[in-house]
This record gives structure tokens, sequence and C-alpha cells, in this order.
């Protein structure tokens, strides 16, 4: 490992790429510190000192690395992106005019790209507004003995200036990204995310201990090892499924005669459902902050705003795997990989090409989503269970959107730079 890292640094090219990354990894937590102008500061940090990473915040806080509570101009941090590029790719199915530019290849996809940039600033206009109102109302930090606006004064200017040096900032973290993944390793985008998630770790570790002391600190390192462990082993688990390719003449050439195989990864849709299920679980919560004095958003308070209600977690499990077969089902199409196949002479190995293929496929999609929607179940509640067990309040910080995208991130990471450095005839990470 050590020698493949120092291979890496020694490669001229290569070497300048991961300080092009490191580079931009530094600019983001630069912005993500820098209060928004108009923000009254000292309320700001009074508020975090006594509120938790928690509550209807929790995930766009986790995302955008703590920015979202100090008010930063980076506040919103990735998630208007992720919400944008996710509806994108939902509408892909139901409006045939973006599947049409889906199947144009590089110039589709360009255009597509540049939709999901509009759609984010959108999102971040409609985002920031309303963490500007919640500030000014003083309900960001509801609970925490901090009373009154967040803001230095109420006037109009004051809000606009805010909102707009917010969604500018949504535009510079979408521009780091796609500098990124031109000029630097990996998926721009995924390694902003694992930044900001990265960045809460210690913060996170560090109140364990100093509210528990050393012995429940070390059970949350052991359990956080023990569920990276599981979650490195299933994301690299895959069925794979053969595929032959029959010999045919084209002019005097021979083509075909190669046998290769369809990887079906247990955890076909990765954090996107996770994600989904903690997204609908917020909106709730949400709701409430428009009447919080109503019954009804009192039992939704009680229910649905702490990890450790056991309604949340059985919601939130049941999300999790309505979402994962749903988004399966719309990322993998049997039919369209069956008919590709009999076009370019390809079969599975004792199933007929056709009909017979599709519905192969299909039972097997079926089969290998069952373990893989448990999976990401089950490891989204491993962390709030180990909440209630070892008391460690919302401090928790292998959370199972966190791990997911961490793992997910770092592997595709690792393998790219691994692939780099055996084009150069080096050892790489993965042995």
């Amino acid at each position: 490992m050590l020698s493949a890292f120092a291979n890496a640094f020694r490669t001229p090219d290569l070497r300048r790429k991961l300080l092009f990354v490191m580079f931009i990894i530094v600019l983001f937590r630069i912005g993500s510190a820098i209060p928004t102008p108009g923000v009254d500061y000292v309320k700001v940090q009074e508020g975090l000192a006594s509120v938790q990473n928690e509550g209807i915040y929790g995930l766009i806080n986790l995302f955008s690395g703590g920015a979202l509570l100090q008010l930063s101009v980076f506040a919103l941090g990735i998630m208007p992106y992720i919400t944008a590029s996710i509806i994108l790719q939902l509408l892909t199915v139901v409006i045939p005019r973006l599947e049409t530019l889906k199947k144009e290849g590089q110039a589709g996809t360009a255009k597509i790209t540049q939709y999901t940039r509009y759609l984010t600033l959108g999102l971040a206009i409609l985002q920031s507004t309303g963490i500007v109102a919640l500030a000014r109302s003083g309900q960001i930090f509801q609970g925490s003995g901090v009373e009154g606006s967040l803001l230095i004064n109420d006037s109009l200017t004051t809000m606009l200036l805010m909102i707009i040096t917010m969604t500018a900032g949504t535009a510079m973290i979408m521009w780091f990204g796609e500098l990124i993944t031109e000029r630097g390793i990996g998926n721009g985008m995924s390694i902003l995310i694992f930044t900001s998630i990265v960045a809460t770790f210690p913060t996170s570790l560090w109140s364990i201990k100093t509210e528990h002391g050393w012995d429940i600190f070390l059970i949350v390192v052991a359990i956080g090892l023990v569920i990276m462990a599981a979650v490195v082993f299933i994301e690299q688990a895959q069925r794979r499924i053969p595929v032959q390719y029959a010999r045919r003449m084209v002019g005097r050439k021979m083509f075909g005669g190669t046998s290769t195989y369809i990887p079906l990864k247990v955890n076909q849709a990765g954090v996107i459902p996770v994600i989904f299920g903690s997204s609908l679980l917020y909106l709730p919560a949400l709701v409430t902050q428009f009447n919080p004095q109503a019954s009804w958003a009192q039992w939704v308070n009680n229910n649905f705003t702490t990890g450790d209600n056991p309604l949340y977690m059985l919601s939130y499990f049941l999300l999790i795997v309505f979402f994962t077969y749903f988004y399966v089902s719309i990322t993998f199409n049997p039919v369209e990989v069956a008919d590709n196949m009999k076009k370019y002479g390809g079969f599975v190995p004792g199933i007929r090409a056709g009909k017979p293929t599709e519905e192969y496929l299909a039972y097997v999609l079926s089969r290998i989503t069952f373990p893989g929607a448990m999976y990401l179940g089950l490891v989204s509640l491993v962390p709030l269970i180990a909440l209630v067990v070892v008391n460690a309040n919302q401090n928790f910080p292998f959370g199972g959107t966190s791990l997911l995208i961490m793992v997910g991130v770092g592997l595709d990471t690792v393998k790219q730079i691994e692939s780099q450095l055996q084009q150069r005839h080096y050892e790489g990470f993965l042995r």
C-alpha cells in the first residue's frame, strides 16, 4: 500500500492530478467555513455549541460537511446537485425527449448535464430561500436556547444577499466537481461528498469520547470498523452472468467468438435508496415547522425526528427496500439488454436469445435485488440501533449513508489510481 502511494506521487502527471484534487478540496473546506454575509456569527456559534447535528437538517448538513448549520457560503453543499441528478435520471424514464438524448451518446449526455446544472441552480434558490427564512425566524436551532433571528438585520436586501451568496456557492461547488473530473482523479462530485462526510468525523468521534469516555468511544470505533468491513465485502460482491458471442463474417473479417459476462452487483442501486428514504422522512418534520403547535405536528416530532424511535426505524427500512427495487427497475432494463445481446449475436449459455434471455435476466435481477435491499436497510439501521445500545446520542459518525458513500467513493477512486499505475507497470493498491 505504501509503495503504491509512493509510486503514485513519483509519476509526474499522476502527482499533478492528485495535488490538484487536494487543492480543490482545500478551497472547498475554506468555503465551508466562511460565514454568509448578513449572518450573526456569534449567535450561530452559540447555537452550534448547544445543538446536535441531528433532526431534519441532518442529511443536508451531512452532505455539506457541517456547513449548513454554520450558514456558510457553501451551506447548501452538493445536495442541490444530487437532487437535480436524481430527478433528471427519473425523468429520463418518463419523458421520451430525455430518453432520446440519453441514447445519443456524448452529445446527448452533455445536454442532460446542462439541464442538470440549470435545475441545480433552481433548487439552490429554493433551498437557500427556505434556509434564510428559517434562520430569520430562529427555527434552525430550535430548542437550543438561542432565541430570535440569526441575521444581523431582517431587511430584504440582507436576505437577498444571503440567497444569492448561497446559490453562487452551490454553483462554485458544481464547478469544483467538474474541474476534479476533468483534471484530477475520480468523479469530482463524489469526491466532494466524500470530503464533506469525512470532515465531520473527527468532531463526532471526539464528542463521543468527551461525553462518554474511552470505553464507549472504543465500542463505537469497533462497531464502525465491523460495519465498514461488511460494506466493503458486499460492495465488491456481484453475480456474473456469462455471455457468449457467436462468430460472424463481416466482409472479409471474422467478428465474435468471444466470451464475457454481465456483472450484476448485489448493491445494484448504490446509495440512492438511502438518500431517497432519508429525504422522504425529512419531509414530515419539515412540514411541522410551519405549525409546530398542532397535535399532528407533535406526533410527527415524537416519532419521525429521532432515529431511536421504532416507528422511524421501520419506516426507514421499508422505504429503503421499496426504493431499492424501484431504482433498480428503472436503471437496469432486461428488455434492452436482451435486445442488444441479440443484435450483436450474444447469448447466455443454455438460454435462447430474445424473450427467454429477457425473462432470465429479470429473474436473476429480482433474486439478487432482495439481498441488496436487505443489506441497505440493515446497514442504515445498525447505526440507529447502536445509538440506543451504546447511548451515543446523535454523534455516531458511522451512519448508513455516510459509510456507503465513503466506501463506494473510496473504492472507485482507488481503482482509478490503480489502473493508471498499472499502465505504468507499477503495483496497484488492490492485490
